[in-house]
């Protein structure tokens, strides 16, 4: 029997939707809303960068809008709503799937060859079992907390301290658990300590945990290729052999179907239960998201960036890495999502010292500014002033959220579009302080004329 076929837009709708973006920052952040969310797409990214904001504090603001920090902090390190690990890269997963993970936990030294070297050595064992007692008898503890340094110069993971490679290991096993973070930095503490629960029942085999991880990337995705099942959560690292072997037991079974994608070669797939989730997707006329935000380059929405090029029509570079001269956007981008489409990007950064936002670059699609059909998954095309008035206001959401004062707007491509750019933000700044829902202090006109960068 053919599988069924569907429109491409089906299946970016499905996406957009299983992402929380169908009503972008339109949420409520509660413990219910923080967790269906983080569940939905797998895991909630955590990264060191903090020119903008911290990564997970950015990706829940484009699904919640302007929330206090301190009760995202609240809900994951008191109400323990989610945990730190591993799914993507560093993630917080749900603490409900705690008993899942703990496969991965109790895996980790026969399957991460790193660790199993680290532990051949009498030393380092004698390290690991000290570094453990030492959490237990004073924990919570931090890498700080373990003053030995190990001598010698060099790069990679292998130069850290040994209580550092100790620190890790214990928290990959599962033998501790992240407490908390001061100034960003990890303290941890014995798992059951955090997790009261930790230990109550009873993980599945690897088999069954394998199966799990690859619903919970097609529930993310909704439809996917096997390149995207791949690159979606990376962890743990698997042949894509074996995900393919997997992935084939999963479809003999009829939990996973082969579905057809109207002008895609590859082979798609979807849960069967999701199958009418796309049939619907195909009839709707209209787009699956209405209203406005931005990305954070870590965002689960971006996480394998040839999906977003396929679905969206939008190619993207996280260019911090990328060397300065190289770099064509800029070092922090932040793609814009604008009723359903990409619509451009923006490199930001806050000047906390002046409070404020500086918005460095704004680079619209070429598509957008003449008028022409979206690339790729579409729903008619997008209305410029539309577009420029959702930015305006996203701006002005996201410096409250940050607690900057003002925007400064930089380079705009084209440059015709900053002064409209510039008085939508404006705008929105002025209806904000009407309302009371921001303030901006020492300053009668909050959108400041940037240097071009």
């Amino acid at each position: 029997m053919k599988p069924p076929v569907f429109p491409l837009k089906a299946a970016a709708a499905l996406f957009v939707a299983r992402q929380h973006l169908d009503r972008p920052r339109g949420q409520r952040l509660g413990a219910r809303t923080l967790e269906r969310f983080v569940s939905d797409v797998g895991g909630l990214q955590i990264d060191s960068i903090n020119v903008l904001d911290r990564a997970h504090y950015l990706t829940a603001w484009s699904r919640f809008g302007a929330y206090d920090h301190a009760a995202l902090d609240r809900l994951i390190y008191r109400k323990r709503v989610l945990f730190e690990y591993w799914a993507h890269a560093a993630c917080f997963v749900p603490s409900s799937q705690l008993v899942t993970w703990r496969r991965v936990m109790l895996d980790y030294k026969a399957r991460h060859t790193g660790w199993s070297a680290f532990l051949r050595t009498n030393k380092n064992r004698r390290v690991t079992e000290a570094t453990e007692l030492a959490i237990r008898e004073r924990g919570p503890l931090a890498n700080a907390d373990f003053e030995h340094v190990r001598p010698g110069k060099g790069a990679g993971w292998w130069d850290w301290k040994p209580a550092a490679h100790a620190l890790h290991g214990l928290w990959m096993t599962g033998r501790t658990l992240v407490h908390s973070r001061v100034h960003f930095q990890k303290r941890f503490d014995i798992a059951e300590r955090v997790l009261p629960a930790f230990a109550a029942g009873e993980p599945p085999s690897w088999d069954e945990f394998m199966r799990w991880h690859m619903r919970r990337s097609l529930h993310a995705m909704g439809a996917a290729t096997e390149p995207d099942l791949n690159w979606y959560l990376t962890f743990p690292r698997v042949k894509a052999t074996l995900r393919r072997k997997i992935l084939n037991a999963m479809i003999e079974s009829g939990e996973v179907v082969e579905v057809g994608i109207e002008n895609q070669r590859a082979r798609w797939v979807a849960l069967a239960e999701d199958l009418p989730a796309l049939e619907k997707a195909a009839r709707a006329r209209h787009a699956p998201s209405r209203g406005t935000t931005l990305l954070s380059p870590f965002d689960s929405f971006l996480w394998h960036r040839a999906r977003t090029q396929k679905l969206f029509g939008f190619d993207y570079t996280i260019e911090v890495y990328v060397p300065g001269p190289k770099r064509k956007f800029g070092y922090y981008v932040l793609p814009i999502w604008h009723d359903a489409h990409l619509i451009g990007r923006i490199d930001a950064k806050h000047d906390r010292a002046r409070r404020t936002l500086e918005v460095r670059r704004v680079h619209f699609e070429p598509w957008l500014v003449k008028g022409e059909t979206p690339p790729a998954a579409t729903w008619g095309k997008a209305d410029l002033d539309a577009a420029i008035a959702g930015i305006g206001e996203t701006l002005s959401d996201l410096a409250h959220f940050l607690g900057a004062d003002r925007v400064s707007v930089g380079r705009v491509a084209p440059g015709k579009l900053r002064a409209p750019l510039a008085r939508a933000v404006r705008g929105s700044f002025g209806k904000k302080r009407a309302r009371g829902d921001a303030e901006v202090a020492g300053n009668d006109v909050p959108v400041e004329s940037g240097a071009a960068v």
